[in-house]
């Protein structure tokens, strides 16, 4: 099985930039937590202004255990901060503090993207749980029997989870960019910290750029060995 040792491959490879990438935000992020904001807002300030500012005042700024665990809740709409970034005061904080609140105003005005991944978040938990097992259930009856068709019932399920990877791709860099323009207008950051919060949220984006060219090819490859085998049959 040439392909199924090309997918080993290419998902050492995947794994070998996202751990690298990985260890760039982390060190911009420790890098630029150094460095205090000259306004000394903390991040939970900075949220709650940028939330205030932008018409939402149903949503809560909540802290959260963890490094890097800052996330939006649409359920119970909450800006979730990690200790670092909700008490810090820092240039990684505001960043960090500004995309999440991102978040918050494009469920507040229905971004698209969003909207569309929001529904999808079941479909992918449940495919999430089958996909890994059922495509090796499909390469080993392939390799016995000759059929594909376990395979690809894996290919169909694994799709549902790569197209949410791809719709987080538009969510994450418009946060962003929500959160850059909102910080730069607001003299949040001076001119002299927005280059660095820009830099901070770029590497962070950079994250899900490679986790979704990971899946991407994955899924072709499998796609490759499917339609192989068809060719074969």
């Amino acid at each position: 099985m040439i392909m199924s040792n090309e997918i080993f491959i290419v998902s050492l490879l995947f794994l070998g930039i996202s751990f690298i990438v990985s260890a760039i935000l982390k060190s911009k992020f420790t890098k630029y937590s150094k460095i205090l904001l000259s306004n000394g807002l903390s991040g939970r300030e900075i949220a709650e202004k940028m939330l205030q500012e932008n018409g939402i005042y149903d949503v809560k700024v909540t802290s959260v255990n963890g490094f890097l665990s800052d996330h939006y809740n649409p359920k119970d709409k909450t800006v979730n901060l990690s200790p670092d970034v909700y008490n810090g005061r820092s240039i990684s904080a505001a960043a960090v503090a500004a995309h999440e609140c991102g978040h918050a105003v494009q469920h507040a005005t229905s971004y698209g993207p969003l909207v569309m991944r929001s529904k999808m978040v079941p479909a992918v938990q449940f495919s999430s749980m089958l996909v890994n097992w059922i495509l090796l259930a499909g390469m080993i009856v392939l390799a016995t029997t000759k059929s594909p068709t376990v395979l690809l019932i894996g290919i169909i399920i694994m799709s549902v989870t790569v197209l949410f990877t791809l719709i987080t791709l538009p969510v994450e860099f418009d946060a962003s960019k929500r959160a850059l323009a909102w910080l730069e207008r607001t003299n949040i950051t001076s001119p002299q910290e927005y280059p660095k919060a820009k830099d901070a949220l770029k590497w962070a984006a950079t994250t899900y750029v490679v986790a979704a060219l990971a899946a991407v090819v994955t899924l072709i490859q499998y796609v490759m060995i499917y339609l192989g085998s068809r060719d074969r049959n």
